[in-house]
């Protein structure tokens, strides 16, 4: 980091909502957000936006005829985008950069456009134009008419930090004063489901068998370090935030430091036991600021054995006796693959505003911090993509 960066504004849309008044509410019950769908013939539980928040985006995709044909990852990053720019008050700001990201992109269109050449032998004229990663910032760029550089990409589940990042270069660069940056998914079909399942890390809770039993009520285990089974749950949503450089007086949020590191492949989907990205993520984001001063940090934490442990296990290395308060939202709303990482960061951001921690019911209790004002947000993706971001109040 050169220079501090300022958060002015923070949108997103997910199971818990697009409100953020309603998303902090909905952070302060002790239940879980996830639904149960129906994938390749069985349920399972997924973490999906509300009737009336599909019906936002059923709106914005009727509000214009080139948006018709839209997959809903793009559909997502708009509407948060909207939201991000108008909460910024940048009403007439044109010169600003975005970097919208995803990890699986356009993934409802694409299995259907891929269908149809099965049955057909015949594509879609638009179904390259409409499944491509670019797709998603140039169409935010498009509706936020905004001049500045568009960039898109993929970096698994660390998309949405990676965003971040790009957007720090950029500003740190001088090239850019302001960026809009975030990450979405929209990823709840059949085959993407079905790929998580064949990796042995998807949930396989059953409300009929669970029903009666309290402790046993929560689909996704996310940061339960003694669960003996994988519980990873698929959610939905994307994120936004508004970048500025330096402090500025309407920040709700100050990036004071970032990391980022990559594991040693030893398989495709391999982190080590103790997470040394992570190790090296978070020692990077810390700079100078003792690890003594982090009050909070979100975890990652995707709900299975291993990637929950091994976050933990580098967490304790690098904060030895003294842990930090640890929360995670993924047993809320599910992993939300390419946005998770800003979903992530914007519970970070809603901590710091009403100074109070979000508890995982399951996990085990911790001394709260009396004062909250440095937390540290991981993500990493498939292949150990990892990133840590410190944000200050």
């Amino acid at each position: 980091m050169i220079q501090s960066i300022s958060i002015t504004s923070i949108a997103s849309i997910s199971a818990l909502g697009s409100n953020p008044k309603e998303i902090w509410e909905n952070y302060l019950l002790n239940q879980h957000f996830l639904s149960e769908k129906e994938a390749n013939g069985k349920q399972v539980f997924v973490g999906q936006l509300s009737e009336e928040n599909q019906q936002k985006i059923e709106n914005l995709k009727k509000s214009d005829s080139k948006y018709k044909n839209l997959d809903d990852s793009v559909l997502f990053a708009i509407y948060v985008s909207r939201e991000a720019k108008k909460n910024a008050n940048w009403n007439k700001e044109k010169n600003f950069g975005v970097n919208f990201g995803s990890s699986r992109g356009a993934t409802a269109l694409f299995e259907k456009y891929h269908q149809e050449f099965l049955e057909t032998q015949k594509s879609s004229t638009l179904s390259s134009p409409t499944t491509t990663l670019g797709n998603i910032s140039s169409w935010v760029a498009h509706d936020l008419q905004t001049s500045g550089p568009e960039i898109s990409h993929s970096i698994t589940c660390s998309t949405a930090l990676h965003s971040l990042l790009n957007g720090i270069a950029w500003i740190n660069s001088g090239m850019s004063e302001k960026f809009l940056v975030g990450g979405s998914e929209a990823a709840l079909t059949d085959f993407t489901i079905a790929q998580m399942q064949a990796l042995k890390v998807y949930s396989n809770y059953d409300s009929k068998c669970h029903s009666e039993l309290v402790e046993e009520s929560y689909p996704c285990k996310s940061f339960d370090l003694k669960k003996k089974q994988n519980t990873m749950v698929l959610g939905e949503g994307a994120a936004a935030i508004c970048l500025e450089k330096g402090i500025v007086e309407n920040s709700i949020a100050i990036v004071s430091g970032i990391g980022f590191a990559t594991e040693v492949l030893e398989h495709n989907t391999s982190i080590s036991t103790d997470a040394t990205c992570f190790q090296k993520s978070m020692k990077m984001a810390l700079g100078t600021i003792s690890p003594n001063e982090i009050d909070v940090i979100v975890m990652h934490a995707p709900g299975t054995i291993l990637g929950d442990q091994s976050e933990f296990n580098a967490i304790s290395k690098i904060f030895c006796n003294k842990v930090p308060f640890l929360t995670t939202n993924k047993w809320k709303l599910g992993h939300t693959f390419g946005a998770s990482g800003l979903l992530s960061l914007e519970l970070a951001v809603l901590i710091l505003q009403h100074q109070k921690v979000v508890e995982v019911p399951f996990a085990e209790k911790q001394i709260h911090p009396k004062k909250i004002k440095n937390i540290l947000i991981n993500a990493v993706g498939f292949g150990g993509n990892a990133v840590s971001v410190l944000l200050t109040k």
